[in-house]
């Protein structure tokens, strides 16, 4: 009896011009023949599979895609058929559909460590950080020297806040390999754990492997900045802007120093280069600070139209309309006042609390450089985020954190502004430092351009007061030496005591009242902002 002829298979004789074709780089004649026998041979596994690679080799993505799923159809057994599928899915930039066939790849032979790797980059590429950390983690196991698998587990522990697991990852890393990438990496790990000396150190062994790193030059000017090292950041800053005349970040950092420093005509122009981050607002405080009316009312219609959730566009926006007597129609916090929450933190209260007691020595002996912080007087405040160091009593604290924040969020449920109704729905801790002050010691006004909210916790307070708000904390509409045509902006004087917890936004002015008394102000401090 005559098979039918779906189920008709060609014979080896038939096949082989194929794979000659395919071997000897002749791809269009491999594409026309296997092409030509599909006709005869429609569900031939072999020649979908030919057919496939023909068509992938010639970077006909799409339809080699579809001939690798008819061959999967016929046999979904063949781990390197969902291989080759994702690896095209993801040339196609089809992310989502690439991780399933990378996981399926996965399901028929876990041993194939370059599945997981590109698991891990195509999880990465989503922001998947957790699930891209896992996959590149088994990657390693199976091939414990892969470098291109340690930097980017560096990578994604690193976007986790896992900074101690990045740096010893890109430590293992660079034992296998000295690359100049892998020591940018692990600098800006240890600069963002508080570690400044070991940062610049790192940052310059990047820099002796490849001296035009631009964005190395800039970083390093990050962390002399913090050093309080202003001359030198400046040098480069401008060094990296020799080498890139347009890097973003270069240009930024030097507008920033240059807004700092009063030369807000030069930062001007340095925010105007960067395009880069909150470069619009900067440019429009600048124009504002210069009391160029025309200019910034101009410049702030127009952002207004477009961004409708930025803090410091709020800021800027309100003050103006305060300052000139008009109401404010930016409604991103338009009386951010009211949604200042003043609460506690319990496990903080009571002159037997573990925690504070267990944070205060922590303070006192962490291995976390200083800041330096050109608002603060006779203080002292933490470089590095350090609610997201390693050590068991800030990871309970952040917990506690969390906890209030979620507090905050339920207390202003309903707020109709954008300020709660987008606000973050993960607590993302951007920022978080501890501030020593001693006897005088005061922090100018300011707000937190980079924040959403803004709060503090406070650990020790000076008692022995001439008046009931030395050491308390102001808050205000006005703030920063902003051009005023009247003093009738909004102000409110809080006096926290040990435990308590003080949230606001961060568009609002905030300072500390200098205290007279001989004793220690210590509070940790952080930032809030949405998910990128």
């Amino acid at each position: 009896m005559k098979r039918p002829q779906a189920m008709q298979q060609p014979t080896q004789q038939m096949i082989q011009p194929v794979i000659q074709a395919l071997n000897s780089g002749q791809l269009a004649q491999a594409e026309a023949l296997s092409k030509k026998l599909l006709k005869q041979y429609p569900n031939a596994f072999v020649l979908h599979n030919l057919y496939g690679n023909a068509l992938a080799a010639q970077n006909k993505l799409k339809p080699a895609v579809d001939s690798f799923r008819k061959a999967i159809q016929l046999d979904g057994s063949i781990a390197e058929l969902h291989f080759n599928v994702a690896v095209l899915l993801g040339n196609l930039n089809r992310v989502e559909e690439s991780i399933t066939s990378y996981k399926k790849t996965l399901q028929l032979n876990p041993s194939l460590t370059d599945a997981h790797y590109n698991l891990g980059a195509a999880l990465q590429s989503q922001n998947e950080f957790e699930q891209a950390a896992s996959s590149y983690e088994k990657a390693i196991a199976l091939e414990p020297g892969f470098f291109e698998a340690m930097v980017n587990l560096g990578v994604c522990l690193q976007e986790q806040g896992r900074l101690h697991d990045a740096i010893a990852v890109y430590q293992r890393a660079l034992t296998i390999e000295q690359d100049a990438k892998v020591y940018f990496n692990l600098g800006t790990a240890l600069k963002n754990e508080g570690k400044l000396e070991e940062a610049i150190d790192s940052y310059n062994k990047a820099l002796e492997l490849e001296p035009n790193y631009a964005e190395v030059h800039s970083n390093l000017g990050e962390v002399l900045r913090d050093q309080g090292r202003y001359e030198e950041s400046v040098t480069f800053y401008k060094q990296a802007l020799d080498i890139d005349p347009n890097l973003p970040v270069a240009n930024y950092s030097l507008a920033v120093y240059l807004y700092d420093s009063g030369d807000l005509k030069g930062a001007l122009e340095h925010f105007k280069a960067s395009q880069f981050a909150d470069w619009e607002e900067r440019m429009l405080y600048c124009l504002y600070k210069t009391e160029r009316y025309d200019e910034f009312k101009q410049n702030l219609e127009q952002l207004k139209a477009v961004k409708h959730n930025s803090p410091f566009l709020s800021t800027l926006a309100q003050h103006y309309a305060e300052n000139f007597g008009e109401k404010s129609d930016y409604n991103f916090c338009p009386d951010p006042m009211s949604f200042v929450f003043h609460t506690n933190i319990p496990e903080l209260k009571g002159e037997d609390s573990e925690l504070r007691d267990a944070l205060l020595t922590e303070i006192r002996s962490a291995d976390v450089s200083e800041k330096m912080q050109g608002r603060l007087y006779n203080g002292v405040q933490s470089a590095g985020n350090l609610l997201k160091r390693p050590e068991p009593v800030f990871q309970q604290l952040a917990k506690l954190v969390e906890d209030a924040v979620d507090r905050y969020r339920k207390n202003f449920a309903g707020a109709d502004c954008e300020f709660i109704k987008s606000f973050p729905k993960k607590t993302v801790i951007a920022s978080s430092w501890y501030v020593r002050m001693n006897q005088g010691g005061h922090l100018n006004s300011h707000i937190h351009e980079e924040g959403w909210i803004s709060g503090a916790m406070y650990l020790s307070l000076p008692t022995n007061k001439s008046h009931e708000h030395e050491g308390s904390i102001e808050v205000s509409t006005h703030g920063d030496d902003y051009p005023k045509k009247h003093d009738n902006f909004q102000v409110q004087a809080l006096a926290p005591e040990v435990g308590d917890f003080i949230m606001f936004p961060s568009s609002l002015f905030h300072r500390t009242i200098p205290f007279s008394s001989d004793e220690e102000r210590i509070c940790i401090a952080f930032d809030l902002k949405p998910e990128i």
